[in-house]
């Protein structure tokens, strides 16, 4: 750990810290230097600062503790990036990376990926620069990242009021006799395995809704739309109805090359203009198309009924339930706002993504 003080001079007042540090420490950037100072590591005449844009006085004694290894280090990889402007980046991300760093992982990860070329905004967690929701990191699909603390702010607001409309598919195992069904139960850590996520009547409320697109004796590929977003809720959640995402060594068999699970649809508000935005992403060659997949040239699934989306009927709605005090069914209706608004994405097919702005 290497320490390094500064005196601020009379001509160096009313700078940001995080610029100052910048120029006077060399070989750290700007955000990195915000994530260290949001993580602690910066002294401001003897006590902890934790805010980036503080502006310098006279008189000031800074003290910063240096790592000898960086709490990120940017890394170049292969990133898919769908969209991107000056505040968001919408990226396509392959199974397999990480997004972020934690415990265990010490490959390079999507966030260190995207700090080659680009700085993101520190928040409340130095590891997590511009991540507002993450996908596991065997689950495809999209992601979207902030690029400033304006957009940083508004995607938390959006995810926290539940606006963002999010559609994964799940291949899993067996035969759902269902059409469709509601799961309403409520997840925790596992008291046995606190590493893995269990249902607990304890945990936080969480609902994932379901519809059938097709069946075969041995699986079933589902659209699933979570209304909430807890840790693993999907894979939690189809295992609780015996029906494990295919590929899940967690919360299943290890069976086939991958997990199944792939995040393809998200509809968010752009955070600084408040247009309404809606991503799709191409699905993976290994998924199943099914009847009316507008990438064999069909009519769009949601604009069908139940019936014509899935080969044959064998029922209608489940709904499969935990007791606990929290509330069950709340955020009703929100599937239906988000399949009325479906038609304005747009997708160039299996091979293909899209986006309307």
């Amino acid at each position: 750990m290497g320490r390094i003080t500064l005196a601020v001079e009379e001509g160096e007042v009313g700078r940001r810290i995080d610029r100052y540090l910048s120029e006077k420490i060399e070989g750290c950037s700007r955000s990195e230097l915000q994530r260290a100072i949001r993580a602690g590591c910066v002294d401001l005449n003897g006590e902890k600062l934790r805010l980036p844009s503080y502006r310098l006085r006279s008189g000031d004694c800074i003290v910063v503790d240096r790592p000898e290894q960086r709490l990120l280090t940017p890394a170049p990889i292969e990133i898919e990036v769908l969209y991107e402007d000056s505040d968001i980046i919408v990226v396509d991300k392959s199974p397999g990376l990480v997004v972020h760093p934690g415990a265990g992982e010490i490959v390079p990860t999507l966030v260190e990926g995207l700090l080659v070329d680009r700085d993101l905004p520190v928040g409340d967690d130095p590891i997590r620069p511009g991540i507002v929701h993450r996908l596991d990191k065997d689950t495809s699909g999209l992601i979207v990242v902030a690029k400033t603390d304006i957009s940083l702010s508004s995607l938390k607001e959006q995810f926290a009021a539940r606006t963002i409309g999010k559609v994964y598919l799940a291949v899993v195992t067996g035969r759902i006799v269902e059409e469709e069904g509601l799961i309403d139960a409520p997840i925790g850590r596992d008291p046995v395995r606190p590493r893995r996520m269990a249902i607990n009547p304890q945990g936080r409320a969480a609902q994932t809704e379901f519809h059938v697109l097709r069946r075969a004796d041995e699986w079933t590929l589902l659209r699933v739309h979570p209304r909430t977003g807890r840790t693993h809720q999907i894979r939690v959640h189809l295992r609780y109805i015996d029906h494990p995402v295919v590929g899940d060594s967690i919360y299943g068999k290890h069976e086939g090359d991958r997990l199944m699970l792939h995040s393809w649809r998200i509809e968010l508000s752009h955070p600084r203009t408040g247009s309404p935005l809606c991503f799709e992403t191409a699905i993976p060659e290994e998924f199943p198309a099914w009847e009316g997949d507008r990438s064999e040239g069909k009519a769009d699934p949601d604009q069908e009924s139940a019936s014509q989306m899935v080969a044959g009927t064998e029922g209608s709605v489940a709904k499969f339930g935990c007791d606990s005090d929290s509330e069950t069914g709340e955020e009703g209706g929100r599937n239906d706002r988000f399949d009325d608004d479906r038609k304005r994405c747009q997708s160039s097919g299996r091979r293909g993504g899209g986006a309307v702005l």
